[in-house]
């Protein structure tokens, strides 16, 4: 028995030391990396295929062991390795690891969702009908076409004005570092765009332009595909966002990641994106709150940006009319250089901006005397209108003016937004969870069939407008208006070729649109952001009017903005008045030292969601108090646990706890050390929790 136990140890031991250990990154809500063997060696940044648990999983390889940290034994096989790609490059590997620890998530979270979908899926290497792969497939079906070569045809190349030239001549002697293009709407910053992106590829390297919304993209792309043929044909533009089809993004993803595509315009999923020959990034309307995303890996695309362009050491642009205050303040520390366009690259004067003082005069429809005839007068000119109002559906609440019922989601703290539809199918929707149901006939609680919609959204003020204005073509673009593929585009063609007399819309159509007809906007129901809970509003909503205000008198003369308002003595909307960002910023950030806000301090928030609040708001008061009891909460302060400002959404109940300190590495050395403790603690409880570095809104 004892030499076959030998025999048996000896045989063990040679098999062991013929594996190999690798730290596998899986996209699992779970910390660290997992530990297989496989009978060669498999470099870093390889896909591969192994069982997690029951699962069959998609994961990559992290690092090389050379001994396993668990029992051998326990130690399990790759079940393949995924070998239609070469290894994701080393500097794609470096982005996601510090996006890992800055967010303090596990590589797998960060690695595996930035990869198309079907890169990440099992079933697309499984079975006979998966035969080849995802990427085999692809290349078998190219797509469309690159669209670079269109020399043959005329195109209209502006010439620059004085600061446009100058901005230019310094951007292209930056060789790294970050600048900050600041131009008033209208400056021409895309210009000065495709200008500094021309002599970058004609280096032989790639461009990465990050736009914050899909709706953004085709007019750019068309800009784009117009202005860099030529000498630089072929030229290949790839675009990626999240409207693409799994198998257009896979494909553009391809191109770029095999520098085959010189050019990739792309929404903040772009940023991940392989390109070896990276040479510039630009980040247009770097202040916009898209650029953070809201679910998964919470991260900023403008910050991963300026981080993957000092790891590359090529320069980043990030262009704005109305920059983030921190971009602000990091000019102020002299850390990025700043260019300004204080001017319309078409010698147009901005609009005028009128207050409308609405706290005594008479609304209908919630429209002013005063915005009706400048309509009127606008329509009579051949003008085009545009009136803004940041609310879709008919009316933001349904009401019983017999017993004060409203029209209350029942699976939210939120009310149910009245939407009409054609052939009279009216509903009561929430914009929080989606719960939809018919407009009942009477009032619920007491039978009273007179009910009332109180406020206005886009489709009330479009029908309004209809019967005051019959002979105009009123059309509304929201949310609602573009849910199918390509209607957003074709309803910003029908605004741009004149079709359109009025255009009613929400924040889609104020920004980076070029209207060349537009000569008034009006504004409604801009003071509900002014006294929001979250500090940043002010800053939001600057930012909001100044780019709506933006979209008047690009190509003519005498436009106007009309802005109603309860509270035309606040500083927003005086700065707003004078076109003064520079007063603002200055105003906003005195504000924000004095209390200690960002960008003078760094913030955290951990929020945890269950289906009572007493659990949610318990697990994060217990998990203050581990919190406080550590060496590293020094320096670092955590505000007591409060319900969310909208508790319940679906049925569960959310709070939120805030972390604040006015040193980030103090910040991240307590979130280091805290957030296995915190993963214990909530552990076996029926929540969920999440973590959110830089957060945008509280």
């Amino acid at each position: 028995m004892a030499a076959d136990e030998s025999n048996a140890s000896v045989a063990s031991a040679l098999c062991t030391t013929s594996r190999f250990y690798l730290a596998i990154a899986l996209d699992v809500p779970l910390p660290g990396l997992f530990d297989y063997w496989h009978i060669e060696p498999v470099p870093c940044g390889v896909r591969v295929l192994v069982t997690f648990g029951r699962r069959v999983m998609v994961g990559m390889v992290c690092e090389a062991l050379d001994t396993p940290r668990l029992e051998a034994a326990r130690v399990r096989a790759i079940d393949r390795v995924l070998d239609d790609l070469p290894p994701m490059p080393g500097d794609w590997m470096r982005l996601a690891g510090f996006a890992a620890r800055y967010y303090h998530r596990s590589m797998g979270e960060v690695l595996m969702p930035a990869l198309p979908a079907s890169l990440r899926k099992p079933a697309a290497y499984l079975g006979s009908r998966a035969a080849g792969g995802p990427v085999c497939r692809a290349d078998r079906r190219p797509g469309r076409p690159a669209q670079g070569q269109v020399s043959s045809v005329e195109v209209s190349v502006p010439t620059l004005n004085a600061q446009q030239q100058a901005a230019l001549q310094a951007l292209l002697s930056m060789k790294t570092g970050v600048a900050l293009l600041h131009g008033v709407t209208g400056s021409g910053k895309t210009e000065v765009y495709l200008r500094l992106a021309q002599q970058i590829l004609s280096q032989g390297r790639q461009v990465l332009l990050l736009v914050p919304e899909i709706n953004l993209t085709p007019q750019l792309e068309n800009s784009v595909r117009a202005r860099l043929p030529g000498e630089l044909a072929p030229l290949s533009l790839a675009v990626m966002h999240s409207n693409l089809a799994e198998g257009e993004r896979l494909r553009a993803w391809l191109r770029v990641a095999r520098g085959h595509a010189d050019v990739l315009l792309g929404t903040r999923l772009a940023l991940f994106t392989p390109m070896p020959r990276l040479g510039l990034i630009i980040v247009d309307e770097e202040h916009d709150t898209s650029y953070k995303q809201q679910d998964g890996l919470r991260y900023s695309a403008r910050d991963l940006a300026i981080w993957r362009g000092h790891d590359l050491g090529v320069p980043v642009v990030l262009g704005s009319a109305t920059p983030s205050l921190e971009t602000w303040h990091r000019v102020n520390q002299g850390a990025y250089q700043y260019l300004s366009l204080s001017q319309r690259a078409l010698a147009q004067a901005l609009p005028e901006v009128h207050l409308v003082d609405t706290r005594r005069a008479r609304l209908e429809q919630g429209m002013s005397p005063q915005l009706i005839e400048a309509l009127a007068a606008s329509l009579a000119r051949g003008e085009q209108s545009l009136v803004f109002i940041n609310r879709r559906g008919f009316s933001p609440v349904l009401r019983c003016n017999s017993c004060g019922w409203v029209s209350q989601c029942p699976r939210c703290t939120a009310y149910a937004v009245v939407h009409r539809h054609r052939a009279g199918r009216h509903t009561l929707q929430c914009h929080h969870c989606g719960h939809c149901t018919a407009v009942p006939r009477a009032c619920p609680d007491c039978g009273d069939q007179d009910l009332q919609p109180l406020g206005q959204g886009t489709q009330r003020v479009e029908a309004y407008l209809t019967e005051q204005f019959p002979q105009a073509r009123i059309l509304r673009i929201d949310a609602d208006s573009t849910r199918r593929k390509g209607s957003a585009a074709a309803l910003f063609s029908q605004v741009h070729d004149g079709q359109a007399d009025v255009l009613v819309g929400t924040q889609m159509v104020s920004k980076g649109h070029d209207y060349a007809r537009l000569g008034l906007v009006g504004v409604l129901n801009a003071d509900a952001m002014l006294f929001a809970q979250d500090y940043r509003a002010p800053e939001r909503l600057f930012a909001q009017l100044m780019q709506v205000a933006g979209r008047a008198g690009r190509r003519g003369a005498g436009a106007q903005v009309l802005v109603q308002t309860d509270y035309p003595d606040q500083a927003v909307y005086q700065s707003l008045r004078h076109h003064d960002y520079t007063s603002f910023a200055r105003s906003a950030l005195d504000e924000r030292e004095e209390l200690g806000l960002p960008p003078f301090a760094y913030q955290a928030l951990l929020t945890a969601q269950a289906r009572h609040l007493r659990d949610a708001q318990g697990f994060l008061s217990e998990a203050r108090e581990c919190a406080m009891r550590l060496e590293a909460a020094k320096g670092v302060q955590l505000y007591d646990p409060v319900p969310v400002r909208v508790v319940r959404v679906a049925n569960i109940e959310r709070a939120q706890l805030l972390i604040e300190s006015p040193s980030r590495r103090a910040l991240h050395r307590l979130l280091d050390v805290w957030l296995p403790e915190v993963y214990d603690l909530a552990r076996g409880r029926p929540l969920r929790y999440g973590l959110e570095v830089d957060p945008q809104e509280i």
